[in-house]
């Protein structure tokens, strides 16, 4: 190979050349003199390390970015806007042998990298703040660079990579087939093979001419030397020369403790989940995002450089005024953000370590009634958990055997490797095995993953891959999905299995014998307050599925909200048809019973079934869906006179998960009758928000409030409400002014503590909110001259009409009193701004035809004659599209698509 100099960017790359610098044999991206030119002193130096094959041009948009918003923010000086971020110097380096810098023929190992990077740093006297910036084996050199130079070190980006190679897991297969003999040099060096297969990751595939921007470094086989060394160089196995290198940079990442940033494209073939889990371990603190549609190419798939910018001003304190870019003529140039150890004590609210808060005496754990019922001896053989489900039918469990049961399994987890902050997933049915493993995994601190069977197949494996569990307990079915699909996590079957089943699902563990190991075992310390607790799973009816993470104090939180409000006691007894509810039975220290039903999918609980759970438990308090109640009362022609006695004595009665009408809460009422009827208003992130009783809406029945009223807020819950502009953006201030449509933002001792791995969904989740740990709901809705809440419909079904935004709710209602209607949706049609109302209507069952398409003449006029706006279509469907977990919120997008189609003269289909 004949040796060349490091080169500068050629002319044809728009924006690079004002960035491109040599440095004997480097080639490197830097914005330093650009924002000197402009008298801009920055806070602090991103340094950015690309991966294989790219090069820094990897970078371009960061430097970009970085720099025309120092730029901006320089010129308005004195008068810093909100939001914009401070100046920040990015260097963005091409590694020996790679990109525009020299080949110097020499072979470089891991070691040698990291050393030729810091040789690097030290010759342009980065002298910190640094953050560094890596993706792929950049993100390994990258650290290893952090590793060494600690006292400089401000903050660690990472897009996908990986820090370490389990001896037991194989490496991913594409860098398999890049290390094979016969195949390595050919594919990597001697032909475009590797690049070329690198470049066809990006999601949606690359425009042309960045292609040919990546290609044009690696042009010539000797060009590509580099390429070839990089991949033989990755460590495969531990005798390999750079492994030393790579384990040491593994250990030294555990003891950053700095800011960190983890952006990760979950479709990345080289680099899966596993790698960010390791990362996530080791960076505990670590904000993270993964992006569940980009893959291994992320700067490529996704606008990621607003994305870091914004972090650097979130984190390390540069978007407040007179912290960000200063002009060197300023009299404020002498004065530079102080900068603790380097940057302050690392914000642990949401990092999952108990050791951040003293002990709090007034915390009560999730499982402090369960304990407290088990070792009363008047209360040790009645009943805590009883499943009538198809599947346990008769199953009673004592207080004294759940907690029995709870012990063994905590300490058996224990036993066979499971830690505190270890996820451990439950793919079980509702009922006693599923008490007894959330439980005894928050008994020893591992945090429980839940994810409703109703999200189905697909939906399931993002929520699996996103948590990324350590271990998995599932019933056969859902083992074998896991085998199938490739969830992860070590596998305990919760049924007996023979060995070949076993082998074949790949089962290391059984629940039984999990239990029998931990019996008379000791039971680790318990986890603290802030520890996390659980990932739950929102029910993706406003798209994928998110992990929403509860700590032990906002699940405790929950807990004693419920049992104060609803004055829930030893006595009450539950009856828990909406599966969320069904495991707060011990934490509340009352009797629960799963009706027979299958719980995913809540319609097809009857009346009877409701009665008899009643009878089994002598329940006095009833939590069901909406869908469940809208079968329970066509259902109820099948009570008897002993079921509706048993009705008779129910004392509360809960409709959860969705709103629902007072005629449909009214006639489930009608078969309770001495109960008070509830309908709460909440969410997965917030599981209770405000209350309305029956009566409460009888009384504003005749008010002239569109929308459902869900009435005000439970305990020391708040609700504020963000104005809508016409373009249908919640962009005002929060307040609770009464009257005014827009966002409902909510707080609450119970509210979730973020959600996971989707630090972009928590920003935006709490962006322009007051002080204190908020929640923007997404839902739209006005508050009342009382305070009370009323719910309008979500903010992405908002129509931007020419009188301005209209929320569909109200418009709903007024339709769905037309003669022959059983339920509607109000979408729009048409460009932003100026869309139209179209009305979709279900049918009530034998009210005529139920073609999908345009409805009837007459049912036409119907709808028309009491809809409260102008409408310009009245269309029919069958039966509405609705999310999976609850079968109840209409999904309205999906019906204006629909609606759309239809009047564009597309073909009628069923919505």
């Amino acid at each position: 190979m004949t040796p060349r100099p490091a080169s500068t960017v050629p002319p044809g790359l728009p924006g690079l050349a004002r960035f491109s610098h040599v440095r004997g044999d480097w080639h490197y991206l830097d914005n330093g003199a650009e924002l000197s030119a402009h008298g801009i002193r920055p806070v602090g130096t991103v340094l950015a390390v690309h991966g294989n094959p790219t090069w820094s041009y990897l970078w371009r948009d960061l430097l970009e970015a970085a720099t025309d918003r120092a730029i901006e923010a320089a010129a308005a000086v004195g008068e810093y806007p909100d939001g914009v971020q401070g100046a920040w110097r990015v260097v963005a380096v091409d590694q020996l042998e790679m990109g525009l810098s020299a080949r110097t023929g020499r072979r470089r190992t891991l070691a040698d990298r990291v050393a030729d990077l810091s040789a690097l740093t030290a010759e342009l006297d980065l002298a910190g703040p640094v953050v560094t910036l890596g993706h792929d084996w950049g993100g390994v050199v990258s650290l290893g660079w952090a590793v060494d130079h600690p006292d400089r070190l401000a903050g660690v980006v990472l897009l996908n990579t990986a820090v370490h190679q389990p001896d037991e897991a194989a490496v991913p297969a594409p860098l398999r087939l890049a290390l094979a003999r016969g195949v390595h040099r050919w594919g990597t060096r001697t032909t475009r093979a590797f690049l070329e297969t690198t470049l066809g990751l990006a999601r949606p595939r690359l425009a042309h001419d960045v292609a040919d921007a990546y290609r044009l470094p690696y042009r010539a086989a000797d060009d590509r030397a580099g390429i070839e060394q990089f991949v033989a160089d990755i460590p495969a196995s531990p005798e390999h020369v750079s492994r030393p290198e790579l384990d040491r940079i593994a250990d030294g990442v555990r003891r950053l403790d700095v800011p960190a940033l983890l952006l990760w494209g979950a479709r990345d073939p080289v680099f899966s989940d596993r790698y960010l889990d390791d990362l996530v371990h080791r960076l505990p603190q670590a904000s993270v995002h993964r992006f569940e549609d980009a893959g291994h190419l992320i700067a490529e798939d996704v606008d990621y450089a607003p994305v870091v910018l914004r972090w650097l001003g979130s984190e390390l304190g540069t978007e407040a005024p007179g912290t960000g870019a200063v002009r060197s003529d300023d009299p404020r140039a002498d004065v530079r953000p102080e900068v603790e150890g380097p940057l302050g004590p690392v914000n642990a609210s949401a990092r999952g370590s108990s050791d951040r808060t003293a002990p709090d005496a007034s915390f009560r754990p999730m499982w402090a009634g369960l304990d407290e019922r088990a070792a009363d001896p008047a209360s040790r053989t009645e009943p805590a958990v009883l499943d009538l489900t198809t599947t346990g039918a008769g199953r009673r469990v004592s207080w004294q055997a759940l907690d029995r049961q709870v012990r063994r399994i905590a300490a058996g987890l224990h036993e066979i490797g499971v830690r505190r902050g270890d996820r451990v997933s439950l793919l079980v049915r509702p009922g006693p095995t599923l008490t007894a493993l959330v439980y005894a995994c928050l008994r020893i601190g591992a945090v429980v993953v839940v994810a409703d069977a109703g999200l189905g197949v697909r939906g399931l494996t993002r929520a699996q891959r996103g948590a990324w569990p350590q271990y998995l307990v599932g019933e056969t079915t859902a083992l074998a999905a896991a085998r199938t699909m490739g969830w992860p996590g070590v596998r305990i079957a919760v049924d007996p299995l023979d060995p070949v089943r076993r082998r074949v699902l790949g089962v290391e563990h059984e629940l039984i014998d999990v239990a029998r190991t931990g019996e008379g075992a000791d039971l680790p310390p318990e986890p603290g307050p802030d520890d996390d607790a659980a990932v739950l799973f929102t029910s993706g009816s406003t798209g994928p599925a998110k992990g929403v993470l509860y700590t032990h104090r906002r699940l405790s939180a929950l807990r004693d909200a419920l049992a104060t409000h609803f004055a829930v006691g030893p006595e009450t007894g539950l009856v828990t048809g909406f599966a969320p509810f069904a495991l707060l039975g011990p934490a509340l220290g009352t009797r629960s019973v799963t009706p027979d039903m299958d719980v995913s999918a809540p319609r097809t609980l009857t009346a009877r079934a409701v009665a008899d759970a009643v009878k089994a438990a002598d329940a006095r308090m009833v939590f069901l869906s909406p869908a469940a109640i809208l079968h329970v009362v066509d259902t109820a022609d099948r009570l008897t006179a002993v079921d509706r006695e048993a009705l008779g004595r129910v004392q509360t009665f809960l409709s959860t998960g969705a709103p629902i009408s007072a005629e449909l809460l009214e006639a489930a009422r009608s078969l309770m009758p001495a109960a008070e009827a509830h309908t709460p208003y909440g969410m997965t992130e917030c599981l209770l928000v405000t209350d309305i009783t029956l009566d409460g809406i009888r009384e504003v029945s005749g008010a002239p409030d569109a929308g459902v009223c869900v009435g005000r807020p439970v305990g020391a819950g708040r609700v504020l409400v963000s104005a809508l502009d016409d373009d249908g953006a919640a962009t005002g201030t929060p307040s609770d002014a009464p009257g005014v449509l827009g966002e409902v933002l909510v707080s609450a001792p119970h509210l979730k503590e973020r959600y996971d791995r989707r630090w972009l969904t928590d920003v935006a989740a709490e962006r322009d909110t007051p002080a204190g740990h908020w929640h923007r709901t997404g839902d739209v809705g006005h508050l009342d001259a009382t305070g009370r809440l009323w719910i309008e419909g979500r903010l992405v079904h908002v129509l931007t009409t020419p009188a301005g935004p209209l929320a569909p709710v109200g418009p709903e209602q007024a339709v769905e009193r037309a003669d022959g209607v059983r339920r509607a949706a109000v979408v729009g049609v048409g460009p932003t701004g100026v869309q139209q109302a179209v009305a979709v209507v279900e049918p009530v069952p034998g009210a005529g035809s139920a073609r999908p398409g345009r409805a009837p003449e007459r049912l036409d006029a119907a709808v028309r004659a009491v809809s409260s706006v102008p409408l310009a279509a009245v269309l029919l469907a069958p039966e509405m599209p609705t999310d999976v977990r609850h079968n109840s919120k209409i999904d309205r997008a999906r019906l204006a698509d629909w609606a759309a189609g239809i009047l564009a003269g597309g073909r009628v289909t069923l919505p």
